[in-house]
């Protein structure tokens, strides 16, 4: 069951006997601005931690232990065009403990926590703030401790450098948070609450009409009308970037960005989960079979695709003197697919582990939610399950290698060491 509560406020309710737990998942959908994903996620730090009823991160807690031990958390996600601010509450069935009060007493915390904040006079509590604030800026900072996401994060920004929206990453960058004030923050959740689409699912064991007259008594209000299309598009070009960074680190890392053309809305998007699986999605591909254990030149190799942005990024750990190798060897499996080199028995070990995937994805609450989030976003690419495994047995090698051939090297980032090797 779908229904509008009010105009750009949607309400999905996914009934299911599979789960002792009912999820409450709500998403807070704005065009993404790179000057405000900071500022976004800040306020998720907030929601998540107090609220006016529960002022303290302990008088919040208990309100969850109340709950049967009920769990509740806030983080952002950037999907193409679209910045998401996503809140989650897991809480047991109140069947299963013989308290049917459960469920409205949790609908009640949620609509505490999005309603009424931590805040007086227009502006978040002062004390909070400052320590979810420090907390955030220290966060950012730390993520250049893990090297393997700086890399990540540096081919994001190689790649996308001609756009500020899309080079840097959904959480934001701590010189964005400097200067924001408590004042300000609060106009940034009344945007939120004013202006993004409002996605809310509700799945497990439950009555629907139970659950819509639950959140129909939220004090949600319509939205304006607000172009948001779903899917980024970059042109390929005829250069390839490329970004050195040095850093005290033992283990280099090379990572590539490929510019596919390939989106979630087309038809050949199944196609292209075979070449991925192929080229670097899985332990039997191309990257990890030859890269990895054959010349054991990395200590990990994989591949990853993003078609919200028609993005493929190739990610490895690597002995930094071996660079130029290991370079060589990667292109060397895009090539090797783009000639269709591609056995029977690997064809079908890669359809056996996406037909898998997909099967665990069915028992996935989260998953499920995901899957009608976009069937709602994104109508047209809606299936059942016996459509998408037909789709996926009618893939062929030749279909792979037409995708291969069509996929473009756009940015290389090497992270390695400060010396120079020997």
């Amino acid at each position: 069951m779908s229904i509008e509560l009010k105009k750009g406020v949607r309400l999905t309710v996914l009934p299911t006997k599979k789960y002792k737990t009912i999820r409450f998942f709500v998403r807070f959908t704005a065009p993404l601005q790179a000057e405000m994903t900071a500022k976004r996620t800040l306020l998720t730090s907030l929601l998540e931690t107090t609220s006016l009823a529960y002022p303290t991160q302990t008088a919040f807690s208990s309100q969850l232990a109340e709950l049967y031990g009920a769990s509740f958390g806030m983080n952002v996600n950037k999907r193409g065009n679209l910045h998401q601010i996503n809140a989650a509450m897991s809480f047991v069935n109140g069947k299963y403990v013989s308290d049917e009060a459960v469920l409205p007493q949790a609908a009640a915390f949620l609509a505490e926590v999005l309603f009424h904040p931590n805040a007086h006079e227009e502006q978040f509590e002062e004390k909070n703030f400052t320590i979810e604030k420090h907390n955030l800026i220290a966060y950012m900072n730390s993520v250049a401790e893990d090297k393997q996401a700086l890399a990540s994060l540096g081919l994001q920004e190689l790649y996308f450098e001609n756009d500020q929206n899309q080079k840097y990453p959904s959480f934001g960058r701590p010189q964005d948070l400097e200067a924001v004030t408590a004042k300000e923050l609060y106009q940034t959740y009344r945007s939120m609450m004013d202006n993004d689409q409002i996605d809310l699912f509700v799945i497990g064991d439950v009555v629907e009409a139970e659950v819509a007259a639950l959140f129909q008594n939220m004090a949600f209000t319509d939205r304006p009308d607000q172009a948001m299309p779903v899917f980024y598009q970059q042109a390929a070009e005829n250069i390839i970037r490329e970004k050195i960074l040095r850093e005290p680190i033992i283990q280099a890392k090379l990572n590539l960005g490929y510019h596919t053309g390939v989106y979630y809305d087309q038809a050949e998007r199944i196609a292209f989960m075979v070449f991925n699986g192929l080229f670097g999605g899985f332990p039997h591909s191309k990257l990890f079979m030859n890269v990895r254990e054959k010349e054991s030149l990395a200590y990990y190799a994989s591949s990853s695709i993003d078609t919200f942005r028609g993005y493929l990024s190739v990610q490895t750990g690597i002995d930094g003197k071996n660079r130029d190798k290991v370079f060589k060897l990667i292109e060397q499996q895009l090539q090797s697919l783009q000639r269709g080199e591609v056995t029977a028995e690997e064809l079908a070990q890669t359809k056996a582990m996406l037909k898998n995937q997909y099967l665990l994805s069915l028992d996935n609450p989260q998953a499920l939610i995901e899957t009608a989030y976009l069937n709602q976003w994104v109508p047209n690419t809606k299936m059942t399950e016996d459509e998408f495994m037909q789709k996926l047995a009618q893939v062929t090698v030749a279909d792979v290698q037409a995708l291969a051939q069509n996929v473009s090297l756009q940015a290389v980032f090497f992270l390695d060491k400060e010396t120079t090797h020997e």
